[in-house]
């Protein structure tokens, strides 16, 4: 019986301590979420190395077109053939039986 109090006993201790470094965790997570956009309001902005988007002058490179289709070669005219005939050319050789 006195094992059985000092697990009752442990395992709630256990529970406790689990559940008060939930909240510890919460509450820091909470915290950073409050102060990261507050300080990315204080981050330091670069120069745009490229050319300015919003400039109309700026110099870009040329766009070419390339059809998705190149490698494409047309097969037609081509001479119909029968099913049966192109069935005839796929099949197996028949076995020579004895």
């Amino acid at each position: 019986m006195l094992a059985q109090m000092v697990a009752n006993d442990a395992a709630a201790s256990n529970a406790f301590s689990r559940m008060k470094s939930r909240r510890a965790i919460a509450k820091r997570a909470i915290l950073i979420g409050l102060l990261c956009p507050l300080l990315a309001g204080c981050a330091v902005t670069t120069p745009v190395k490229n050319p300015d988007p919003a400039d109309p002058t700026a110099k870009v490179a040329r766009v070419g077109y390339a059809p998705t289709t190149r490698p494409y070669v047309s097969l037609r005219p081509a001479a119909p053939v029968g099913w049966r005939e192109q069935n005839q050319r796929v099949a197996p050789a028949p076995k020579n039986e004895k």
